[in-house]
């Protein structure tokens, strides 16, 4: 297990970011992980919005964004004279938009097919065409939209064909980028896509920071990847116990016990050669009684978690409200706001910190 300790602080880090002239409005902000990442690459967020209310109150309940407007608002119920206040107090030099809006089905009927088409697409699921309708209003100098990897599945390809036309006639050029958050310094497997947009255009693509043995072979640039045990380890004491995580006693708990780190319920099988297996391979989803291993990345954390999908601790427990938060790379110091549940939601809907900080400091260079 890796000594090395990762973490790092914010509430206290607001000096630079006070100054800057390149600003940032935040939408479908959540728990603030991308917002984190565009503070971290020199980017003043002036104002976050999001529907969910604990959401909301875990912003403000962080001094790193003091200084910021956080509106408890569904993107359908606001518009560019909502901000007008917000961008003369601020007057930025460069404005760029952030946010990662749910990806529902999108049809040629929606706004952002036509320039001249001013509503949304009616379909109520469409976060997207509102995300458009917003930047179409507030004509921002670049702006960055993300996604779930399947969004680039081939049964999405009308979807995503109609995204990049109405980026297009918005008249920004478009970086789509495929990414894997432990190229960037993220301690977990977990893919995302971000469709990133500049009325300049792009040089290049970002950087990977991180890479495999073989990759840094390659390129010695690059560092070996974090491995869970780098940013959770120290909260691994007493103290910090949570009645949630325990799992003794309850209907899979022997079997989680047996499971090896890094293995799943496979490894109880006739496949694995495990005497008496009490499961069939193939017949449970592979998160099922997933644990984690200390010296590799971890995998992606959850939203909401069934009661026994993984990742669970190695040592065989639920993780811990700030394990899974330095998972996602959030601030040692980050306050969220909520019950349990709520808290999980807000931490496994975020983009990770350190993956937003790549992608934000790209397109704060091409802007």
């Amino acid at each position: 297990m890796s000594e090395e300790q990762r973490a790092y602080t914010v509430n206290n880090q607001l000096d630079t970011i006070l100054v800057s002239k390149v600003n940032a409005i935040g939408f479908f902000s959540g728990a603030g992980g991308l917002d984190i990442g565009t503070q971290l690459a020199g980017v003043k967020i002036i104002s976050s919005l999001d529907f969910d209310r604990d959401s909301v109150k875990t912003m403000q309940a962080n001094d790193y964004f003091k200084h910021a407007q956080h509106i408890h608002q569904d993107i359908r119920q606001v518009s560019a004279k909502d901000y007008t206040s917000i961008l003369k107090e601020n007057n930025p030099e460069k404005l760029i938009l952030v946010g990662g809006p749910p990806c529902q089905p999108f049809s040629k009927g929606g706004y952002w097919v036509t320039h001249d088409k001013r509503k949304a697409n009616d379909d109520p699921r469409n976060m997207i065409g509102n995300y458009l309708r917003m930047i179409d209003d507030l004509r921002p100098d670049g702006f960055l939209l993300e996604n779930v990897e399947s969004i680039l599945h081939p049964t999405n390809k009308i979807a995503v064909d109609n995204l990049e036309q109405a980026i297009g006639e918005l008249g920004y050029g478009l970086k789509t980028v495929n990414t894997n958050a432990i190229d960037y310094g993220v301690p977990q497997k977990r893919k995302r896509v971000f469709f990133i947009a500049s009325k300049k255009g792009f040089k290049g693509m970002p950087q990977k920071t991180h890479g495999s043995t073989k990759e840094i072979a390659e390129n010695p640039n690059l560092k070996p990847y974090d491995t869970t045990s780098q940013w959770i380890a120290k909260y691994d004491i007493p103290a910090l116990f949570e009645p949630e995580e325990d799992t003794l006693g309850k209907t899979y708990s022997q079997e989680l016990m047996a499971i090896p780190p890094g293995k799943n319920y496979m490894a109880l099988t006739a496949r694995d050669h495990y005497p008496d297996p009490p499961f069939v391979a193939g017949t449970r989803f592979w998160n099922f009684l997933l644990k984690l291993h200390p010296d590799l990345p971890s995998w992606t954390i959850s939203a909401q978690p069934g009661p026994w999908v993984g990742p669970f601790h190695w040592s065989g427990r639920r993780l811990r409200v700030p394990e899974i938060a330095a998972i996602q790379t959030f601030p040692e110091d980050y306050k969220f706001v909520g019950n349990r549940r709520s808290i999980q939601k807000q931490i496994g809907n975020a983009v990770p910190s350190l993956l937003g900080k790549a992608m934000i400091e790209y397109l704060k260079a091409n802007i």
